[in-house]
C-alpha cells in the first residue's frame, strides 16, 4: 500500500556531524549522480566528508557540451565541469575568481557570445580581475587552445550561443592531453579542489558516447536530450524542470550506449567501466544513488561490466536517495519501481544474455532516504518484498521550479547519523566476533 513519507519513521540528527578532532578518519563515500539535482547538496556534503568519489556520466548531449561534441567529438563534460566548480575552493578572492571565470555562460545572441568570448581569450575581459599571472596564463593557455581547435574546424561554424568557459577550458585541456583524466587532475588543481575529493567519469574515453533508450512499446531513443529534455532546436535552452516535456509514449525499459560512428548507428555498444570507480567501488563505506535523472544521469553509470558485481559483492551502506518529484523518465513511478529499475540496470536484466546478473534488490540498495512530502509514493510493502525495510524520511524544501527537494542540511545530517549507526554497529558486531 502507498502511503506518504511523512507517515514512516523520522530520526532526530544532532547539529554537528562529528567531533572536530576525530578519532577515526571521514568516511569514504561513493557517489552515483548526474551534474544537476545532487549538485544542490554538494557543499553541505563537503561539511561532512570530503573523501568522496563523485561517479558522473559522460553522455550528456545537451547545451553548450552538445555543440563541443558536435564540432570537435570526444566525451560530454558537462556534468564533470559542473561538479568540479561545486567542489572548488572559495575561501580566496582568487579562487572565487577563478570559480566566476570557470563558471561563467555566455550571452544567448550568438553575435554577442562570440564578442564576448574574443574579450575572454584575449585577457582583457573583466573576469580576469583577482586571477594571478600563472593561473591566468594556464587557464587562458587552454582557451586558446579550444580556440585554434574551432579554427580548424571553420566548416562547422561553431555557435558560442550560452557557451560555458569551463566547459570550453576543459575541452581545450582534454585536447591537448588526449586524456580525459589529465583534463579533470587538471580542473581539479586550479579549482584547488580537495585532493580526496574525486570526480570520476564513469567511463574514462576521448570518444563520442551516445546514450540510447528502449521503451516498453519497442521504440528506441537516441540521445540523453532525446530521451529525458528533448527540444525544438539548437538554440532553445534546455529546462530541466519537472514535466517541461511531453510524456514519453510508454515507460523506459533500459539504457545503453549506442554507436556514434557509421552508418549503423542504432547499434549497440558495450564501454568498459573507468578501472578508477571500480577500485573506490571496491573500498568506500557507503555506495550512494543521489538523486536525478533515474534514466539519463544513474543508470548510465549502472549497466557498465563490473558495477554490478562489485556492488553486490560489498557488504556496506548502499543508500537510495529518492526522488522529491515525478519528471519524464519516471512519471507514474511509485519508490519500489525506483528499486526496480536500479537493480534491472546493475543486473543488465534485458541487455545481453551472456552479461546478465540474477541478484536481488537487496544486494544493492539497503537503505532508502525520502524527501517529506515528496511526489513519489513509498510503498512500504512492495519495498519489504524487495528485502528493503529502512526507510528514513528527511527534511524538504519546495523549490518554486522544480518542485519538492531535500533539505541539503537535513539531507547530509541523516546520512552522517546512518554512516555512523553503521559503522559503529560493524565495531561492535566484530567485537562480539572476538569474544
Amino acid at each position: 500500500m502507498a502511503t506518504s513519507p511523512s507517515q514512516h519513521r523520522h530520526h532526530h540528527h544532532r547539529r554537528c556531524y562529528s567531533n572536530p578532532n576525530p578519532p577515526h578518519p571521514q568516511p569514504a563515500l561513493l557517489v552515483f549522480s548526474g551534474g544537476t539535482a545532487f549538485n544542490g547538496v554538494v557543499e553541505e556534503l563537503k561539511n561532512f566528508t570530503t573523501r568522496v568519489a563523485h561517479v558522473l556520466p559522460v553522455s550528456d548531449d545537451g547545451g553548450s557540451t552538445a555543440e563541443i561534441v558536435r564540432v570537435l567529438g570526444g566525451p560530454a563534460v558537462g556534468d564533470i565541469r559542473s561538479r568540479c566548480l561545486r567542489l572548488s575552493d572559495q575561501s580566496t578572492v582568487e579562487a572565487l575568481a577563478v570559480r566566476n571565470l570557470l563558471g561563467h555562460r555566455l550571452p544567448l545572441d550568438p553575435l554577442q557570445a562570440k564578442s564576448e568570448w574574443y574579450s575572454i581569450v584575449e585577457g582583457d575581459h573583466f573576469l580576469w580581475k583577482g586571477v594571478s599571472k600563472p593561473y591566468r596564463e594556464t587557464i587562458r593557455a587552454f582557451l586558446v587552445y579550444f580556440q585554434n581547435q574551432i579554427l580548424r574546424r571553420a566548416e562547422e561554424s561553431f555557435c558560442f550561443s550560452n557557451g560555458s568557459i569551463g566547459n570550453f577550458f576543459f575541452a581545450g585541456a582534454r585536447i591537448f592531453f588526449q586524456s580525459l583524466d589529465a583534463a579533470i587532475f587538471l580542473f581539479s588543481r586550479v579549482s584547488d579542489i580537495p585532493p580526496e575529493s574525486l570526480v570520476l567519469p564513469v567511463i574514462s574515453t576521448n570518444d563520442r558516447l551516445t546514450l540510447g533508450c528502449e521503451l516498453w512499446d519497442g521504440t528506441i531513443i537516441r540521445g540523453q536530450n532525446e530521451i529525458s529534455h528533448p527540444t525544438s532546436g539548437t538554440m532553445e535552452l534546455i529546462k530541466k524542470e519537472s514535466f517541461s516535456a511531453p510524456a514519453l509514449p510508454s515507460k523506459i525499459k533500459r539504457v545503453f550506449y549506442m554507436s556514434s560512428e557509421g552508418q549503423n548507428l542504432l547499434h549497440e555498444v558495450f564501454p568498459s567501466a573507468n578501472v578508477a570507480v571500480l577500485e573506490q567501488l571496491n573500498s568506500v563505506d557507503c555506495i550512494v544513488y543521489g538523486m536525478g535523472s533515474l534514466f539519463t544521469s544513474i543508470c548510465p553509470s549502472l549497466v557498465l561490466l563490473g558495477i554490478g558485481e562489485i556492488i553486490s559483492s560489498r557488504s556496506c551502506l548502499k543508500v537510495l536517495m529518492l526522488n522529491g518529484t515525478q519528471d519524464r523518465e519516471t512519471n507514474g513511478f511509485s519508490a519500489s519501481c525506483f528499486v526496480t529499475a536500479i537493480t534491472d540496470a546493475l543486473n543488465r536484466t534485458y541487455g545481453e544474455p551472456s552479461n546478465r546478473l540474477q541478484n536481488l534488490p537487496s544486494h544493492y540498495i539497503n537503505t532508502l532516504l525520502v524527501a517529506r512530502d515528496g511526489e513519489i509514493p513509498v510503498d512500504v510493502d512492495c519495498l519489504a518484498a524487495q528485502g528493503i525495510f529502512d526507510v528514513i524520511v528527511v527534511d524538504s524544501l519546495r523549490d518554486p521550479k522544480v518542485g519538492i527537494i531535500y533539505d541539503p542540511r537535513s539531507l547530509i545530517r541523516s546520512l552522517a547519523d546512518l554512516i555512523d549507526r553503521y559503522m559503529k554497529s560493524q565495531v561492535n558486531g566484530l567485537i562480539d566476533t572476538r569474544r
